[in-house]
């Protein structure tokens, strides 16, 4: 593993020029460019506020609900780009994999990094929007790069196992179209975790929703940690992001392996 990590190390740069050229992809042909970073967030926010105050669907009980759920919305963007970008990326690389041998890790790195800074650049757009809506913005934002970081971790993770998968059972893909937008909808953006109730029973099995959606979901945890600093202006309790940031480097851990362990097929699959 040592090995494997000092010659990733070595091939940095072409992890720079790769996420570089996802950027350049990412806005080729369009007229605004990187612009559209910050825009997104602008037109999310009129959407939001058409829909949830115009229409009278937002939430009585959470204040600003558009920045509630922008401020989950974002890094969940982040995520889902991430993964769904990542999963082809070597199949469709598989003309370099071919010809010129470099780590093969570096590609789907490469996806996470370029969808990581999209989220950062429009961070500053969200900032904005906060404060004319009357957010209040704590010092405790100083601490955005834990989750930062955290995400980038678990996503990788993620797209490492799920981008070998796509290199033998192409369908993989295709799968987790549905199985995102299922993510979605079970990690606490849209709504509050507090709204889930207290107790449920299922199969004569009585649990807690409130808490197990955090232990079986990172997501869910990450995102409430972004939600925690970016709205409510407090910080996550650190043994909760202790909890969160080893779970992620559980999964990067299984997913490098599980990447090295079939990277030497693709050559002769792809």
């Amino acid at each position: 593993m040592i090995a494997y990590l000092k010659e990733l190390w070595a091939y940095r740069e072409l992890v720079y020029n790769l996420v570089l050229r996802d950027l350049k992809v990412r806005y080729k042909n369009s007229v605004l460019g990187v612009v559209w970073s910050w825009l997104n967030p602008l037109l999310m926010m009129l959407v939001f506020t058409l829909v949830f105050d115009v229409l009278g669907l937002a939430r009585q009980d959470i204040s600003n609900y558009h920045i509630f759920f922008l401020s989950a919305l974002l890094p969940w963007n982040f995520f889902s780009g991430s993964v769904m970008g990542g999963i082809p990326c070597i199949v469709s690389n598989g003309h370099l994999i071919k010809k010129v041998y470099f780590p093969r890790e570096v590609l789907p790195i490469s996806v996470v990094l370029s969808n990581m800074v999209n989220f950062v650049v429009a961070l500053p757009v969200f900032f904005l929007l906060a404060l004319i809506f009357g957010q209040r913005i704590t010092p405790w934002v100083l601490l955005l790069p834990i989750p930062i970081l955290i995400q980038v971790i678990f996503a990788c993770g993620i797209v490492l196992f799920l981008s070998t998968l796509e290199v033998f059972y192409r369908d993989t893909h295709m799968l987790m179209d549905p199985l995102i937008q299922a993510w979605f909808f079970i990690t606490p953006i849209i709504y509050s975790y507090k709204d889930l109730p207290d107790k449920v029973t299922l199969l004569n099995i009585t649990f807690n929703p409130q808490t197990w959606i955090f232990r079986l979901n990172p997501m869910a945890s990450i995102i409430n940690t972004y939600q925690d600093i970016l709205y409510r202006g407090e910080l996550t309790r650190w043994d909760f992001l202790s909890r969160t940031g080893a779970t992620a480097l559980v999964v990067l851990l299984f997913g490098y392996w599980f990447f090295r362990r079939f990277s030497g097929k693709f050559g002769e699959t792809v």
